[in-house]
């Protein structure tokens, strides 16, 4: 039977989670796996917390350099987070020979070109499941199991903190900040937020799935983003009442024109099945040319969630030893070769308040079609004091040709704001 020896930098909580399984299931590797896996050492400052969790306290290493100069470690789990002393540890271990895996979806999308040049040159193994949607197998479905195909659409919910807060928004009534202060309690939110609430995490995440899906480099910087902060319960309760579900999307599209990659608020259509995805799960629903849609769903964080997706690259990396890599120039170059659509296809929910008089939304309307913007839905609601909130839906349209619209509209004596602008995905 082979002995694989795991090293795992960082016990925190998907850490410690990551222990918990190898060890619980270790007879089960045995049996059904062929593997005697075992954790050879931890590194981890709070040497109270490895023995808290059953680790001999001799087996809690010092430095990175005795873990990586230890001959019983084959394989190196990182999951610290961040990019130092992350992408340091990460190095000296591929530099060793050690194969890595790693949840660090942040190092990963900003230094994979880096990591994965040191693993090529060492022959050494880098594996990245855990990076993106927790415990679901994107990654693995990707690069394994989609290979027949030109995958078309990228599209998924990979944020399960501002899911959770998007749901509590549009089932409790709640304002963001009440749901906010909840996934905080509950933990599902940091102290700071701001990762999660303005897309960076989810931007990580995108970059490296769609430069998977698409085959070509795409780096964080291409990525356009926005949060979920300026969301209101009015814009959730307007969009419910037309049939949609708000949610912070990652979309990507190999499109004729070029590669649209971008994370921001989305409404998509009850009749979606992202629509359904509630609270802190995650979804990610793909077009391949061949095989049409397939949607992977379940926990997209926790300790176990996500241990789960770091112990199955930990079991592939001992049985698949002959290791690959990207296909694609996964570098700055290859960045430059790609062609990416900035000016996005939609269709857009827009929000204005606008006098109680007659003639305004013919008026709206006029502006809308001299821009070749067409309208497909309108909701107009009792106003007060003379101020209507009116919500439009657009027929998909060039961004551009929504921005000049608008820019005109708000120019009319007629309307008071424009208070929200938010694309839809049917």
């Amino acid at each position: 039977m082979k002995k694989v020896g795991v090293a795992i930098l960082g016990l925190g909580v998907v850490g410690g989670g990551t222990y918990k399984i190898l060890t619980d299931n270790k007879e089960f590797f045995k049996k059904t796996q062929g593997l005697d896996v075992t954790v050879e050492t931890v590194l981890e400052k709070n040497v109270e917390r490895a023995v808290s969790l059953g680790i001999d306290k001799n087996a809690v290493a010092s430095s990175i350099e005795e873990v990586v100069s230890n001959p019983n470690v084959d394989i190196v789990v990182e999951v610290i987070g961040g990019i130092e002393p992350a992408r340091t540890f990460v190095l000296k271990a591929l530099m060793s020979g050690k194969t890595v895996v790693t949840s660090n979806k942040e190092l990963f999308a900003k230094h994979w070109s880096e990591l994965e040049e040191a693993a090529k040159k060492m022959n050494a193994g880098l594996f990245f499941e855990a990076s993106c949607v927790g415990g679901v197998p994107i990654i693995r479905t990707l690069q394994d199991g989609m290979q027949a195909n030109k995958i078309l659409s990228i599209k998924g919910i990979i944020n399960g903190t501002t899911n959770y807060i998007l749901t509590k928004m549009a089932n409790q009534g709640w304002s963001y900040e009440e749901a906010l202060k909840e996934a905080q309690r509950l933990g599902y939110a940091e102290f700071n937020p701001t990762a999660d609430v303005e897309g960076f995490d989810a931007t990580y995440k995108l970059s490296i799935l769609s430069s998977l899906a698409f085959h070509t480099k795409i780096s964080v910087d291409s990525v356009h983003r926005e949060g979920i902060t300026a969301i209101t319960k009015e814009d959730i309760l307007y969009g419910k009442e037309l049939g949609y579900t708000l949610k912070l999307l990652g979309i990507g599209k190999n499109t004729p024109a070029g590669i649209e990659v971008r994370v921001h608020p989305t409404f998509v259509s009850n009749s979606n099945p992202l629509a359904s995805v509630n609270d802190s799960f995650n979804a990610v629903h793909l077009v391949g040319d061949a095989v049409g849609e397939i949607m992977l769903y379940g926990r997209g964080a926790g300790a176990l969630p996500t241990g789960s997706a770091i112990v199955s690259d930990v079991i592939f990396a001992a049985k698949h030893t002959d290791y690959y890599y990207t296909c694609f120039k996964n570098t700055d170059d290859g960045v430059k070769e790609t062609k990416f659509v900035s000016d996005f296809t939609s269709q857009y929910f827009i929000r204005l308040a606008v006098k109680d008089a007659p003639g305004v939304l013919s008026k709206i309307a006029g502006v809308f079609a001299k821009h070749n913007v067409s309208i497909k839905e309108v909701k107009q609601v009792a106003g007060i004091d003379g101020k209507v909130p009116v919500v439009i839906i657009t027929h998909e349209c060039p961004e551009s040709a929504v921005n000049k619209a608008l820019a005109k509209i708000e120019a009319l004596e007629t309307v008071y704001s424009i208070d929200s602008i938010i694309r839809l995905e049917d």
